[in-house]
């Protein structure tokens, strides 16, 4: 690509997500700019687009092109038990703080497909937590909550996760959450029984809880910094005072305007408690 067509492209960029928050309320314009040209473009591609300005004519136009398009700009890179010291602490430093409360709302903000959320279903319900929780599990896009809610994973992603699980605690046969067809492990359905699904906007839509535990992990990556701090802020407003904050292990609250108000648990654990 010349240089004349990268600005004709940034041009066209700055126009398409212009349009994007007027029509549909949707707003872009803060996610960390080299990420977001590189998924416009493969939406362009997936769409047969010739050009960004062609694409912002079908997006307009086409809701359903809208939805693919939201898929495309969500995360969807998740895993069970992913970072397992993480989960190691959550039973070790979390839990038993948990199990001091009649009722606990957790929240996992930008959801993606829903690895992470059955991992804390298994969690809680091997601690005996799981009938005291509702866990609320939410996506910028419907077509990731759709996966998420389904609850089926591939087989060769299991062996991976069976790995993570009992590398985080774990002590039973990994296998008794889910059963198998030639191709897929489907989680059982009592994981989900007090899991929320729903579509929430971390740029645009407000808090609407009080939450002892949230998670909101690899999520902020792929915001710019005055976003970054602004969704910390919502999430922050959305903690109980002495509740947990858990980021993804690329992210922090170190220099941040949140830093004062948490310790951070272990080393470089990314899960922070609220202090104030």
């Amino acid at each position: 690509m010349t240089t004349a067509d990268a600005d004709i492209e940034d041009v066209e960029i700055e126009a398409l997500l212009g349009a994007l928050v007027r029509r549909y309320g949707y707003d872009f314009r803060h996610y960390a700019r080299a990420s977001l040209r590189r998924r416009i473009r493969r939406a362009v591609d997936a769409e047969s687009a010739p050009t960004v300005s062609a694409l912002q004519a079908q997006l307009l136009r086409d809701p359903a092109c809208m939805q693919r398009f939201v898929f495309q700009l969500s995360v969807h890179v998740s895993s069970m038990f992913r970072d397992p010291e993480f989960y190691k602490l959550l039973r070790t430093e979390v839990v038993p703080w948990l199990r001091t409360y009649p009722f606990v709302r957790i929240w996992h903000a930008g959801c993606a497909t829903g690895e992470e959320v059955y991992s804390m279903a298994i969690l809680l319900e091997e601690e005996g937590l799981a009938d005291r929780c509702r866990v609320y599990a939410t996506d910028i896009s419907d077509l990731v909550l759709q996966r998420a809610k389904r609850g089926i994973y591939p087989l060769e992603a299991i062996r991976r996760y069976t790995q993570g699980y009992h590398r985080a605690g774990g002590s039973h046969d990994f296998s008794r959450y889910y059963t198998a067809d030639s191709q897929n492990a489907i989680f059982h359905e009592r994981l989900r029984r007090n899991v929320i699904f729903s579509l929430h906007n971390l740029v645009s839509d407000n808090s609407f809880n009080d939450f002892n535990v949230i998670l909101c992990r690899n999520v902020l990556i792929y915001f710019d910094e005055p976003l970054r701090d602004r969704v910390l802020h919502l999430l922050d407003g959305s903690l109980v005072r002495g509740g947990f904050l858990a980021v993804g292990r690329k992210e922090s609250l170190r220099f941040t305007p949140l830093q004062s108000r948490y310790v951070e648990l272990g080393q470089d654990s990314r899960l922070y408690r609220r202090l104030q």
